[in-house]
């Protein structure tokens, strides 16, 4: 059997090295590329230089990079729907196409059409459900809405992480294929307590540095306080939150993207971890901190109260 990965919409595998994100979201296709059930997993990706990640990933597993000619924000567009046609080659020769998020699903709606393969949509989590936090135009809404109504109406199969997503997507709309929750993975060999002492009195945060991670708010509560955060990450909020923490006299350590595999060493010399999100989908970094056996602190906010039971756990 040979398996098509679609990437998300934009992102390239080169993305995912950068963010240290490659070992973890590798490792499913990996032990799929080395059973007896699968030949070969193709990841078609945005990235025109993702060829070079085939070195550090299972030899079953082949990178169909973006060509130079589509490198472009209007070129990606154009790309995502010529996909299909560009490399029919490959995909006659598929048996699944599987989505790693909702955005760019299009284009394996528009493979399972031309070569009717099964279509295995992940959410990876619910688009709709994340703009309605934001402020985003009703138009952009609508189309996001459209996406998810034509993904599900494909499918064959469909992948949400949560209770509270099935139960949505239930309500909203009609689903054809057989949908199941499978939560995030916490690779438990790797992140699990560990024996170095704790940095006194230390708080930890791992993620993108968005308005969505509600990051300020974090600042400000540790105003006149002894506490020292350390906010491992990159994103558009970066040097704001440095100037305001400079200004406000915070305790505050701005750490770059980690691979992965380090993230459990720097989880466990920090005695708490919080995540003060507006809205989550099933943050893996949550369950990761979990499985260090950090006290973790979240809002009480969709996908957060899914992981976090009060008092509880």
């Amino acid at each position: 059997m040979n398996l098509a990965l679609f990437f998300t919409f934009g992102i390239s595998a080169q993305l995912w090295k950068a963010m240290g994100l490659l070992d973890r979201e590798k490792l499913i296709y990996e032990r799929m590329a080395g059973s007896e059930t699968v030949n070969k997993v193709f990841w078609f990706t945005y990235g025109t230089d993702d060829k070079a990640i085939e070195n550090d990933l299972h030899g079953n597993i082949e990178i169909v990079p973006m060509p130079q000619v589509f490198n472009s924000r209007i070129g990606m567009y154009l790309y995502s729907l010529l996909l299909p046609f560009v490399h029919g080659r490959i995909l006659r020769g598929v048996n699944i196409l599987k989505t790693n998020q909702m955005s760019g699903s299009w284009t394996a709606v528009i493979a399972k059409i031309l070569y009717r393969k099964a279509l295995i949509v992940r959410t990876g989590f619910t688009w709709s459900l994340f703009f309605q936090n934001e402020n985003t135009g009703t138009f952009k809404k609508h189309i996001i809405c459209l996406i998810e109504r034509m993904a599900y109406l494909f499918s064959d199969g469909i992948i949400v992480s949560s209770g509270n997503d099935m139960n949505y997507i239930k309500e909203k709309y009609t689903l054809k294929g057989m949908c199941k929750i499978i939560s995030n993975y916490v690779e438990t060999d790797i992140f699990r307590p560990g024996h170095k002492g704790k940095i006194p009195d230390s708080i930890c945060f791992v993620g993108r540095l968005i308005e969505q991670k509600n990051l300020f708010s974090l600042l400000k509560s540790l105003v006149g306080t002894p506490y020292m955060l350390n906010i491992v990450g990159s994103g558009e909020q970066r040097e704001a939150l440095m100037k305001f923490a400079s200004e406000n006299g915070i305790n505050v350590k701005f750490t770059d993207n980690i691979p992965n595999h380090n993230i459990p060493e720097l989880l466990n010399v920090h005695e708490v971890f919080v995540l003060p999100s507006f809205y989550e989908g099933t943050p893996k970094v949550l369950l990761e901190a979990m499985a260090c056996g950090l006290p973790c602190i979240g809002a009480d906010v969709h996908g957060i109260n899914d992981i976090i039971s009060h008092n509880e756990n």
